[in-house]
């Protein structure tokens, strides 16, 4: 993924003031809370490196809110975008109808 600096939170749009959390796009309490919620969605109908995946995809700030239930993500070689939901996504293999990482991602963040 690219090397980008976000100035506000992506999860509560909150100021970002440190290095680190302008990295990673979230604040401490934001990127508490994502972790908590990492480990509460049930992703048992997903394969490990979707989970893993989704967790790179949430730690490069590569996943941001459109609307309520809504996101846009970043494809894993960063060329295309998708929206996505807990439910669906526009990415090839949610077109097909198939769980994607995305959803996933959606899903942790909606959580958190």
């Amino acid at each position: 993924m690219q090397n980008t600096t976000h100035t506000n939170c992506l999860r509560c749009r909150r100021t970002l003031t440190s290095a680190k959390s302008q990295a990673t796009g979230y604040g401490p309490t934001c990127a508490r809370h994502i972790r908590h919620a990492e480990q509460t969605v049930n992703a048992t109908d997903y394969k490990a490196h979707q989970v893993a995946s989704a967790r790179e995809l949430i730690e490069d700030g590569a996943i941001v809110p459109l609307k309520s239930v809504v996101f846009i993500a970043v494809s894993t070689d960063g060329t295309e975008t998708y929206k996505t939901a807990p439910t669906g996504c526009t990415c090839p293999a949610g077109l097909k109808g198939s769980r994607c990482y995305h959803q996933l991602a959606a899903r942790m963040l909606l959580a958190a």
